[in-house]
């Protein structure tokens, strides 16, 4: 950008310079010229538009942390269900005894991890 449209683009605009104002003749000579109703749509439009994106933006961030944490947790305990399931199977399969025996072991470290876990819940 060269200093000649940097210098145009902080000048003031015709309708914000001094004498325009509702008693001006820049605010007259709009309203004779047939434009304000243009810049009232887009000073409306502008306005709502920056409204919107103050309130809905948030939350539309916050709804999609709901949702996509809501969907990653039912997925989760998907996952571990099956990979339990999968776990009891291939223990049967691998171990000489009946099914008792993997729901024997599965049950054993279960519990262990839970007296663990009950122990530090103090600290």
């Amino acid at each position: 950008m060269s200093q000649v449209e940097r210098t145009e683009s902080l000048s003031m605009p015709e309708s914000a310079a001094p004498g325009s104002g509702p008693g001006g003749s820049g605010f007259l000579a709009n309203l004779v010229s047939g434009e304000w109703p243009t810049q009232a749509a887009d000073t409306v439009e502008r306005v709502v538009g920056q409204v919107r994106t103050k309130t809905t933006g948030p939350l539309i961030v916050a709804s999609r942390a709901v949702v996509y944490g809501i969907v990653a947790a039912v997925l989760g305990i998907v996952a571990v269900i099956l990979a339990l399931v999968a776990l009891v199977r291939l223990l049967d399969v691998v171990l000489p005894a009946e099914v008792w025996l993997p729901y024997l072991i599965l049950g054993g470290i279960f519990v262990l991890v839970g007296m663990v876990l009950w122990r530090k819940r103090r600290s």
